[in-house]
């Protein structure tokens, strides 16, 4: 008898029951056990307790934007949120003082707006409105005894603190073997080193089904390498030798990743040979050596050609070891003001804005009608909210189930600690021994709301307030359903504003990259800039089109028929790589390539209609 099939989970739950996987990441889990834990036994020992919980709450924060990446990325990605925070913790104390319930939730729904439009630029932008608003809620709502001017700097003290030890800290394994190895650039080293291994990994997939998956995995690890290399920096140029070398080895991997993409789309085999010499560089990166002598694969082909090609130029590249250029976007002011003030902008910023706001409201007429009783934390609500509406944790559904999960299983938890364990040094442990566990937490985020949600409370019982795991899962819960109430609204204008500005980017950048091949400029550094955007800017529009995808079919048919012309979008690129890369060749397009071009052409026409979007027109190939 057949098998029956197995039962199809709808997108928005299958979501919520998936999470992360990957090595358990040590570094970042010392960091968080001796972030708010010294912090809140210092300030406990000098008599200062409120300032001890403003910073431990600031280490915890930056704690949640403490990811994988280089030293010189972190300082990004931990300390302009962090900064955000502490003026929006000032702003926050400020309104809190001198406004009324009613101009308060005013203010705070427009700081939601502003705050919204941030977050649609990027990462850090999510990080820094998410972190402001929070702040602000906790700087209004929060009885504070210091002085405003001294809770700010506190903020700013835990979070740098743990920026602190994100640069100071060597990650294990570091400081093995060669003793020449500098710990400060182990995070850039481990990104080039990776790209060189999705490098092998695609030319192995070549001719398989699984070469499209491995093609993405080489974007990824470009862009991760190219973010880590490219973070702030006080000199314009790499001032010492190793980053200068890494520089060049980073450089050397964009034609490898070339032809291994054109190797891929004329979904051909590839001898293993092929994939042992992108190995051996991998090797010599993550142990600054030398590479030796690298195998040749057979020059039978135009991109069999162009990979021999791309090895010799490795090769004399990790000798030479300088190199300046990655290729980077260039994100001018102007460019991000568009992108803030753009549709994505603004349909998430009228998003956050209403959620805030409303969570604002209520939290004020609960706080005003005395339904807190002893409790004077009203900020909860609205910070929660804004944890809710962040887009890049997950689909609207996803994230409200597993919030009031997470919170329920943290808040049950934490009371089982707080009958048993002594105070406040019982306290401070458990403060420690949860920021050991965010790190590792942030795999999904149940488990992540679980644990801050005992962090949040032990801070809150260490801070001079009662027992309150049960008022925090009610307003968990009353957050939940103004998000899923709020967030599901009608909204003005056209609805999927972020999916299809994603995608207005894919496509402009395609469009830019396929005009430059055909025009057969010599400009290679131009090229692989241009092939770079393509592929972040795809990458990007296919993440954003998958969260789209796995909201409720409420939200969801918004941005039906986005996936399809991603998919063209993606094909686009990886033809236009393959035409580049025998254009080099033989300076002129095969039969096979023009007609797949006109094909792609036809095809993305179609779906741009079948889809709502109106994009400008590809290029004709000549």
């Amino acid at each position: 008898m057949p098998r029956p099939a197995a039962l199809a989970l709808p997108p928005w739950l299958a979501h919520t029951l998936s999470a992360q996987r990957g090595p358990v990441p040590w570094s970042a889990v010392t960091r968080g056990a001796l972030a708010g834990g010294p912090l809140l036994l210092a300030a406990l020992l000098a008599g200062r307790t409120s300032l001890g919980v403003v910073a431990a709450v600031a280490a915890m924060l930056a704690g949640l934007n403490d990811r994988p990446g280089s030293r010189r990325t972190s300082v990004r990605r931990i300390g302009v949120p962090a900064l955000a925070g502490a003026a929006g913790l000032s702003a926050g104390i400020v309104a809190g003082q001198h406004l009324g319930p009613v101009p308060l939730t005013l203010a705070l729904t427009v700081l939601g707006l502003v705050a919204g439009g941030i977050s649609a630029v990027g990462a850090v932008g999510s990080g820094t409105g998410t972190q402001m608003l929070v702040t602000t809620a906790v700087g209004a709502g929060m009885p504070l005894p210091d002085p405003g001017w001294q809770s700010v700097l506190a903020f700013l003290a835990g979070a740098g603190w743990l920026l602190a030890l994100r640069l100071l800290l060597p990650t294990p394994g570091s400081l093995t073997g060669d003793v020449r190895l500098d710990f400060r650039f182990d995070g850039e080293r481990a990104a080039v080193a990776a790209v060189y291994d999705a490098v092998a990994a695609l030319l192995e997939a070549a001719g398989t089904e699984h070469a499209g998956v491995r093609r993405a995995a080489l974007t990824a690890a470009l862009d991760h390498a190219q973010d880590a290399l490219a973070g702030p920096r006080l000199r314009r140029h790499p001032s010492s030798a190793a980053e200068r070398r890494l520089h060049a080895q980073y450089a050397a991997a964009l034609p490898l990743g070339e032809a291994a993409t054109a190797l891929a789309w004329a979904e051909h085999p590839v001898p293993a040979r092929a994939a042992e010499g992108p190995r051996r560089l991998a090797a010599a990166v993550r142990g600054n050596t030398h590479p030796g002598p690298l195998p040749a694969p057979a020059r039978t082909e135009p991109a069999l050609r162009a990979l021999d090609d791309a090895l010799l130029h490795a090769a004399e590249a990790f000798d030479r070891g300088s190199g300046r250029d990655l290729h980077t976007r260039n994100r001018s002011f102007a460019s991000v003001t568009r992108t803030v003030l753009g549709v994505g902008g603004r349909e998430y910023g009228l998003r956050l804005g209403l959620c805030f706001g409303a969570g604002v409201a209520v939290a004020q007429v609960l706080h005003h009608g005395h339904w807190y009783g002893a409790h004077q934390h009203w900020y909860w609500l609205p910070a929660t909210v804004v944890f809710l509406v962040k887009p890049d944790l997950g689909p609207l559904a996803s994230r409200v189930l597993c919030r009031a999960a997470g919170t329920v299983l943290g808040a049950l938890v934490f009371a089982g600690f707080a009958a048993v364990l002594p105070r406040p040094e019982g306290l401070v442990a458990l403060v420690a021994v949860s920021g050991a566990l965010v790190p590792v937490a942030t795999r999904h985020f149940a488990a992540q709301t679980a644990v801050v949600t005992v962090l949040v409370l032990a801070l809150v019982m260490t801070g001079g307030e009662p027992q309150a795991a049960l008022s925090r899962i009610g307003e968990t819960l009353l957050a939940c359903a103004i998000v899923l109430i709020v967030g599901h609204l009608p909204m003005p204008g056209q609805r999927g504003g972020t999916v299809r500005a994603r995608l207005e980017a894919a496509d402009g950048a395609a469009h830019a990259y396929l005009a430059h091949v055909l025009s057969e400029s010599d400009d290679r550094a131009a090229r692989w800039r241009l092939r770079r955007e393509a592929y972040r800017t795809l990458a990007e529009a296919r993440t954003a089109v998958a969260l789209a995808a796995a909201e409720l079919p409420t939200l969801a048919r918004h941005s039906a028929g986005a996936d399809e012309v991603a998919a063209v979008l993606e094909r686009l690129v990886d033809t236009t790589t393959a035409c580049a890369v025998h254009l080099d060749d033989s300076g002129r397009l095969a039969p096979r390539h023009t007609e797949r071009l006109t094909e792609l052409r036809d095809e993305l026409t179609v779906r741009r209609e079948r889809a709502g979007l109106r994009l400008p027109e590809l290029p004709a190939a000549g």
